[in-house]
C-alpha cells in the first residue's frame, strides 16, 4: 500500500478481523504487512514532493539527524517525530501514523500541549508558528533554545 491510497480506518479493519473465521484470509485479503518508518518517510517525501534538505530546514532538526532517521540509523523521539512531520507538511492522520511507526505516543487531544499541536497541524502552521502558539499558551516549544 502506498501513502497515496486512502487506508481503511482501523476500526473497520478491526471489525473485519473479529468477523473472520480464518486469520490467513484476513491477512491476505487486507494485504496486512508491517510498515517501516523509513519506508513511510520516503513515501511522504514522494507524496509531498519534498527533498530531505528541505525537510531538515522546515523541521528545525539538524540535517545529520534527519538523514540518520531517514536511513534507519536512529529513531526520533516524540518531539523530533512531531517536528519531522511538520517539516514534511503532514496532515494530522499522517502525523499520527508517523508517530506510531516511530514507536512513540500519538498526539492526544486531552493533553493541553498535544491539543495545541493538533490545532496547529490542522491549521497548517509551520514549526515557528507552532512554537509561538505553544509559548503563547505557556507550553514547552518543540524547538528548545540552546
Amino acid at each position: 500500500m502506498t501513502v497515496a491510497h486512502k487506508p481503511r480506518l482501523t476500526e473497520e479493519l478491526l471489525n473485519r478481523l473479529l468477523a473472520t473465521d480464518k486469520i490467513d484470509a484476513y491477512l491476505n485479503e487486507e494485504h496486512i504487512v508491517d510498515h517501516d518508518l523509513t519506508d513511510y518517510l520516503r513515501a511522504l517525501l514522494d507524496t509531498h514532493d519534498l527533498k530531505r534538505a528541505a525537510v531538515a530546514r522546515e523541521s528545525g532538526l539538524n540535517a545529520t539527524v534527519v538523514y540518520d532517521i531517514f536511513s534507519g540509523k536512529s529513531r526520533p523521539g516524540r518531539d523530533h517525530a512531531i517536528m519531522l512531520s511538520i517539516g514534511l507538511n503532514c496532515d494530522l492522520r499522517e502525523t499520527q501514523r508517523l508517530l506510531r511507526l516511530a514507536g512513540v505516543s500519538e498526539l492526544w487531544c486531552k493533553q493541553r500541549r498535544d491539543a495545541i499541536i493538533i490545532w496547529c497541524i490542522e491549521h497548517g502552521f509551520d514549526l515557528a508558528a507552532t512554537d509561538d502558539e505553544l509559548q503563547r499558551l505557556g507550553e514547552r516549544p518543540l524547538l528548545q533554545s540552546k
